[in-house]
């Protein structure tokens, strides 16, 4: 067996010829000008990196791979770069390695099976393009709002365990894959489980994934997603979370994996599309209220909502001035262009900051033209703002919605809150004022950077059975923060906490003080965006991680594991 603990690394010069070669020279690209876009994450994460190659191929990328191995260099495999705990990018600059990094984005293709009832996905293949094949089907992916509309892609959702808003269907997850896996030995080997039969040869596998030369599945007993989901999140009573990164019910190969595979396709069941639906809007001072519409909901409705959020009021306001111009795009444009908004704003910046400028530009002249537009949200809305401290976002669909009518009916008006039901732009508007909630702390981070030191951001899986869920920070780290915001999906109890630090606070200070109050109530952390760099992987986890890649020469450091070549 080789000893790759002292395997050294071939000549960079070699390597990049040997890249260029099989991508192209305008496809390896080693200039820190050209290399930023992928080398800095959209929230946290950056370092130097040997080269970043775009394969063309689902062959190229099998052969970048191979040689990158070969050559000593450890690999990150990247998709649209849109993670919020800094996975899929280098994590400073103190690697035992030098970097090989990946770009998986020009390999989007999508094919169905069958009806659409099912789809196999490329690695570039992202969740807006998905939603737009599947919609003339009356179909729909895991995920209908929220990463989509940055572009996401299909399988960064796969590998991170991601979740999303959809109660009925849980956490991104798939049995069914074609990846390979850089064994003890070193030795690159492709794995074909998506339950199709391709051959052989590794380049013959590949060449027809990709052209879409798909035989008819055979019978399998293999999930394409989370078929437990919509009975385990009722389980109300029960003393553990409903869903997050490090549950070892969904961890399984690519699923999980956070980048120690290199997947190349995954096969995912798709959904049919609700065609009634209806929104309640639920406001209150008295968060038990909410807590009982859960666990009636829950516990005893025949039909799960499609989708229940929580903004507190405080979210609800930064997001109504620092989100305003997300929503307003979106309204007036739709998702389909955000993800070509998102990358101009980055090469913006890019530009920005090279010139001395700093990278709050593009943020400030967006937050300026959004001040000069009309208040954007519904007076019903505001009114709420105004009466109620908690609001939840009810979406049911089916028989559900008649449920839905009479239990709030039967609970509201009450000493605490009201609801009413929402028109087709009311509905439309709440769902879309939610989803500019996530970036608003990002853009007040960067409209008072004199006043803010960072924002420190959680998300956390509170236990099923847990009533008391609305956070109370001792006063001496409350102290230390500006504003805190509040969201989250409301039924899954998974919680997005965004806290602004002050000005001369160490955020991972406080972070870490923050870990210990999580722990103290039981609960589990991230709950959907993966450690990244961030979070320390739990022993669990991490154990995952070294049965996946023994050598680690995938994406090390994940979960703040060891960067050295086969774990040392």
């Amino acid at each position: 067996m080789t000893d790759l603990s002292q395997a050294a690394m071939s000549p960079r010069s070699e390597l990049l010829t040997q890249l260029s070669g099989i991508v192209g020279g305008v496809n390896v690209l080693t200039a820190p000008r050209a290399t930023r876009r992928y080398t800095r994450g959209i929230r946290f994460g950056s370092g130097p990196v040997a080269a970043v190659v775009r394969p063309g191929s689902l062959v190229e990328m099998w052969r970048v791979l191979n040689a990158a191995t070969a050559s000593g260099r450890a690999v990150i495999l990247q998709a649209a770069n849109t993670g919020l705990t800094g996975g899929s990018t280098p994590w400073g600059d103190d690697y035992d390695r030098e970097i090989v990094l990946i770009s998986v984005m020009r390999l989007r293709g999508i094919h169905k099976l069958g009806q659409g009832e099912q789809v196999v996905c490329l690695p570039g293949a992202t969740l807006d393009a998905l939603e737009k094949t599947l919609r003339p089907l009356g179909r729909e992916p895991h995920s209908v709002i929220g990463s989509s509309c940055i572009g996401a892609s299909v399988l960064g959702g796969v590998c991170n365990n991601s979740g999303g808003a959809l109660i009925r269907r849980g956490p991104a997850y798939t049995e069914l894959a074609l990846f390979a896996e850089v064994r003890e030995d070193g030795r690159v080997a492709l794995v074909n489980n998506l339950g199709l039969d391709l051959g052989e040869d590794p380049e013959t596998i590949l060449t027809r994934v990709e052209r879409g030369d798909l035989p008819a599945p055979a019978p399998t007993d293999a999930w394409a997603s989370d078929r437990e989901y919509h009975d385990h999140v009722r389980q109300i009573d029960a003393e553990t979370p409903a869903r997050f990164n490090a549950d070892p019910r969904r961890l399984h190969q690519v699923s999980g994996c956070a980048g120690k595979l290199a997947v190349f396709a995954v096969r995912l069941d798709t959904f049919q599309a609700e065609p009634e639906t209806a929104v309640f809007y639920i406001g209150t001072n008295d968060p038990a209220e909410l807590t009982e519409i859960r666990r009636h909901i829950l516990g005893q409705f025949e039909s799960l909502p499609i989708a229940g959020e929580y903004i507190h009021r405080d979210a609800y306001d930064i997001a109504a001035r620092y989100g305003k111009d997300t929503f307003l795009f979106i309204q007036k444009l739709g998702t389909d262009r955000m993800p070509a908004l998102f990358s101009a704003k980055a090469r913006v910046d890019a530009l920005t900051e090279r010139l001395g400028l700093g990278t709050t530009i593009s943020d400030r002249i967006a937050q300026g033209i959004a001040g000069l537009m009309p208040h954007h949200l519904p007076k019903r809305m505001d009114d709420f703002r105004d009466r109620y401290e908690h609001h939840l976002l009810l979406r049911m669909g089916g028989t559900g919605i008649a449920e839905a009518r009479a239990h709030l009916a039967r609970m509201f008006p009450s000493a605490g809150g009201d609801f009413f039901e929402c028109n087709a732009d009311e509905g439309k508007a709440a769902f879309l004022h939610r989803f500019a909630v996530a970036g608003a702390a990002n853009r007040y981070r960067a409209i008072h950077a004199r006043e803010v030191e960072d924002i420190l951001a959680l998300d956390i899986a509170l236990r099923r059975n847990d009533r008391d869920w609305v956070e109370t920070l001792p006063a001496e780290i409350d102290a230390l923060i500006a504003h805190k915001l509040y969201y989250g999906h409301f039924f899954c109890h998974v919680f997005h906490q965004d806290y602004v630090v002050k000005k001369g606070h160490n955020p991972i200070a406080l972070e870490h003080r923050m870990w210990d109050l999580l722990d103290r109530r039981g609960a589990e952390y991230p709950a959907e965006h993966n450690v990244g760099h961030l979070y320390k992987a739990k022993p669990q986890l991490a154990d995952f991680y070294r049965g996946l890649d023994p050598t680690n020469s995938l994406n090390p450091g994940i979960g703040q594991t060891s960067r050295h070549r086969c774990w040392h």
